[in-house]
């Protein structure tokens, strides 16, 4: 870094100027004394110890020995802070008894240069000549220093007051870099480090669910650790990105701080953190003022959060609602009495705490002293300084005392010096922690002894703030949390919300009063990208920070169940994710169910065909003496109606979840009602062609084997054959109930897998075989002479019957799960239906709409018939009507 370079540059140099001369005797000691003396402001008190300190006071200096009168109020409160601790400490009994403090306070005027020279003053003396050994190593006048207040030049003042082991306790540095123990090994501070600061800052972003916002860092090294840290600490963390990082210019470059303002207007990020002092500031305001960037929550580091310059009518439109941390205020009970002592005209001051005094006074009233032999040309002088001035008669921001924030790091940091000196003074010989178990003496004392105690200090203020330090050197670290407010009468004030301060674990606890906090900003949040709800993931966006990203819904199948998740993760085997896919649940069990619409239908037209069976059969009964009864041979004619009837109620076993039972009963009660219904047509439609032919000479003979016995054997051998398949088939290769989960991923199909599908095969193919059969028959049969010829209607029952399952084979292979039931079903209910419509419908609509046909002579026809008794299987030449039992329609049955 620039500042360590210089810095490491301006200890070689000043090494330089503590040259000494000597005079060669063989007997005479060495005699050391500066080059050069260096005229610095100071205060000065004479004591037993003596403690250093370095403090801004003026701003500028126009030369090396002369300075400005911009005079700053409030580094001389912190100067006079230490002095008025080192009083309070000489006046304190039980603290370092018997031993007077004094001390040596400088003025740095805010120049690095100046620094130095006040810290060799200190380390080597203010010029007056003493004695040292052969090595030319003696003991410095100044035993601690308590400053400064800049982080780079207390980097290159550390440098070399280290190189003495001279202790260092700084009470506004507060750059990380300062805890590298190997560089800075005599360094302390009582003000946390940046790096404390930047975790503070963080978990106030975390309260508020900030994860979005840029970052303005000042060019120094204050700055610039800061960025550092904030990256860092944010890789380490994730779960928040940086929007911008622009680093504000030291000079007046309104170019680029144009720049930074358009970059800043521009981001969607409504938070912006800035580590910068407040001149830097200054600039950016009346940019962002120009610009009119309103709508922004602006985060300020301690180093500004408290400046007044900012809190004009102007600038508070855009910094209203500011939050920040800034250092621990405390209350130093005296201090106030102790300032209003302070006179010019005070004889115990010397001649330069006259200087600085007068000065203090100057700025005050605003007076000028006169100083003799001197003389003001072309000065007109508005008002002479008397001296007699009162400060209680005076409204001035140096006798607030109601925000003692470095104040009362300047006077925690004397009092750990002087705990460490008391110690020291405590030490018992033959007991002390040095060599040979010593303890080291006031007049002999080493800085680095003093080092050795500092490092174990550990005492509480009166305030009620612990003190003591860890292995770097840092203090036990808190903040103050403040607020920016702007209320309706317009004068701006700053609250106290909170406080932040890290345990003993590494854990930083916050609180905040959020009911306190003034906003100035909606809607109170800033993010990238808003956070993924439970059951998406994050997707990242190419080339953008990890905040911002796509909310991506998990896949079918997979959940999340936390907000902002990376990844989806699968449900288990049978679990499926739910349509907000933020949980699993049972994956749900498909089957054709009597409560859902297609179950109820397909069982409804079931139940209605069986009803629609019933009544027909009750139709028949009542009517079982007529012609068309009787001519229809009435036994096979019930038997058709009983099979239809359990056709239509064995499609009930294909709905309903699927059970063993049902499983095995629903193809064996299908098959067998099936053929049973077909063999029963089958018989007729071969009865009626056998008549035909038994009318032709010489055909006669053929009637003896369609007697009623050899029609009830045909029917129950064909029966049979069909119900020793499904026993082969239930013995052999038995359907069972199988949870199907290829078919879909969310659910699980119970269907009944037929075991074996060549029994199923077989059981199909033998009814087509009865069917095709049966049609073949009828269609020949179906231009036979009568007035009622049956065997149009079996042709065309038989017809719709194979057309109806031949389409259903493709359309159950191609049907998944509860489908392919369905498709099974209406197959048995449309060809249940076509064969009791066709076969039946003729005949009851002659029975009960057109009973004039229902008589012999209608169904008699012509004459020249030969007419088969199907009671008695017997037949005969044309007799007189008297003499005939029935005249046999050709009938064409089909189910």
């Amino acid at each position: 870094m620039r500042a360590h370079k210089e810095s490491h540059f301006l200890v070689s140099a000043c090494l330089f100027l503590l040259s000494f001369s000597s005079h060669m005797s063989s007997t005479g000691p060495f005699s050391c004394r500066l080059r050069k003396q260096f005229n610095l402001n100071g205060m000065h008190k004479s004591g037993d110890v003596i403690l250093g300190g370095i403090f801004e006071i003026n701003f500028f200096t126009t030369s090396s020995e002369h300075f400005t009168s911009d005079f700053d109020l409030i580094g001389f409160r912190q100067a006079q802070t230490m002095a008025f601790a080192v009083d309070e400490i000489n006046r304190n009994s039980k603290l370092l008894p018997n031993i007077l403090l004094g001390y040596s306070l400088y003025d740095s005027c805010v120049k690095l240069g100046i620094s130095f020279r006040a810290a060799l003053s200190m380390t080597s003396g203010r010029g007056e000549p003493f004695q040292l050994n052969e090595s030319c190593y003696g003991n410095p006048p100044v035993l601690g220093i308590v400053g400064d207040t800049s982080s780079t030049r207390t980097i290159a003042v550390s440098s070399i007051v280290s190189l003495y082991r001279l202790p260092m306790v700084s009470y506004y540095a507060t750059c990380s870099c300062l805890s590298d123990r190997k560089r800075f090994p005599s360094f302390f501070r009582t003000i946390p480090s940046d790096a404390f600061q930047v975790r503070a800052m963080l978990q106030i972003l975390r309260q508020f669910n900030w994860t979005w916002f840029g970052l303005l860092v000042i060019d120094e090294d204050y700055g610039r650790h800061a960025a550092r840290l904030f990256q860092s600490d944010l890789a380490q963390s994730g779960g928040s990105c940086l929007a911008y990082l622009e680093v504000l210019p030291q000079g007046n470059d309104m170019a680029e701080i144009q720049r930074i303002v358009g970059i800043m207007k521009k981001s969607t990020s409504r938070v912006v953190i800035v580590f910068a002092h407040p001149s830097n500031m200054l600039d950016l305001m009346e940019e962002v003022v120009k610009q009119n960037v309103t709508g922004l929550q602006w985060m300020a580091s301690e180093a500004w959060i408290e400046d007044k310059v900012l809190r004009t009518p102007s600038y508070m439109p855009f910094l209203a609602g500011t939050l920040g941390i800034a250092i621990r205020r405390g209350e130093i009970p005296g201090l106030r009495d102790f300032l209003l002592r302070i006179r010019p005209d005070n004889d115990t001051l010397s001649s330069q705490d006259h200087n600085l005094v007068k000065q203090f006074w100057e700025h005050v009233f605003q007076c000028k002293f006169v100083i003799p032999g001197m003389e003001f040309e072309g000065q007109t002088l508005e008002r002479l300084c008397t001296g007699n001035e009162s400060l209680r008669n005076i409204e001035t921001e140096f006798l607030d005392l109601s925000n003692l924030r470095p104040e009362y790091n300047v006077y925690k940091a004397v009092y750990a010096l002087a705990h460490a000196l008391h110690d020291i003074m405590q030490c018992v010989p033959g007991s002390g922690p040095f060599q040979g178990q010593s303890c080291a003496s006031l007049q002999g004392l080493e800085p680095w002894q003093i080092l050795y105690y500092l490092q174990k200090v550990n005492f509480t203020t009166d305030f009620g703030d612990q003190v003591s330090f860890d292995e770097n050197g840092d203090a036990l670290p808190i903040y103050d949390v403040l607020n920016w407010r702007w209320p309706p009468d317009g004068r701006a004030e700053v609250k106290n919300v909170g406080d932040v301060k890290e345990m003993a674990s590494k854990i930083v606890h916050l609180i905040l009063d959020e009911d306190k906090i003034f906003w100035n900003f909606e809607p109170k949040k800033s993010v990238c990208s808003e956070s993924c709800p439970p059951g998406t993931r994050m997707a990242r966006k190419k080339g953008e920070p990890v905040c911002c990203f796509d909310c991506i819904p998990c896949s079918e199948g997979e959940i999340s169940n936390e907000t902002d998740s990376t990844e989806c993760t699968s449900c288990p085997g049978n679990f499926w994710s739910n349509l907000q896919r933020n949980h699993c649940v049972p994956k749900s069990m498909e089957f054709l169910s009597y409560v859902e619409p297609l179950g109820i239908s397909l069982t409804t037209a079931s139940l209605f065909g069986a009803l629609l069976c019933t009544i027909v059969l009750g139709i028949f009964t009542h009517h079982r003496t007529t012609p068309v009864v009787r001519a229809n041979n009435s036994e096979l004619s019930f038997l058709i109606l009983l099979s239809l009837k359990l056709c239509f109620l064995c499609s009930l076993f294909f709905i309903g979840q699927p059970r063993l039972w049902t499983c095995q009963l629903r193809h064996a009660a299908f098959g067998i009602s099936f053929v049973l219904c077909v063999s029963c047509i089958l018989v007729k439609t071969m009865v009626v062609l056998a008549v035909f032919k038994a009318s032709k000479p010489g055909g006669g003979g053929s009637l003896k084997w369609f007697g009623l016995m050899q029609q009830r054997g045909t029917v129950v051998f064909l029966t049979l054959i069909q119900a020793a398949v499904c026993t082969t088939w239930l013995v052999s290769s038995s359907p069972a109930p199988h949870e199907n989960k290829g078919y879909y991923n969310d659910r699980i199909v119970v269907e009944c897998v037929v075991g074996s599908t060549v029994g199923f095969g077989v059981l199909l193919g033998y009814i087509g075989l009865l069917a095709v059969l049966s049609f073949l028959l009828a269609f020949l049969a179906r231009n036979l002479p009568d007035n009622f010829n049956e065997a149009k209607f079996i042709t065309f029952s038989t017809l719709v019957f194979c057309a109806v399952w031949i389409a259903f084979i493709p359309a159950y292979i191609n049907s998944p799960g509860k489908y392919a039931d369905a498709v099974e079903v209406f197959a048995i209910l449309s060809s249940s239906f076509g064969l009791l419509l066709a076969l039946f419908g003729p005949k009851c609509y002659i029975i009960l709409l057109k009973p004039e046909k229902n008589t012999k002579k209608a169904l008699m026809g012509r004459p020249n018939l030969t007419h088969f008794s199907l009671e008695t299987g017997l037949s005969s030449s044309i007799q007189p009507p008297s003499s005939i039992h029935f005249s046999l329609p050709v009938q064409c049955i089909y189910i």
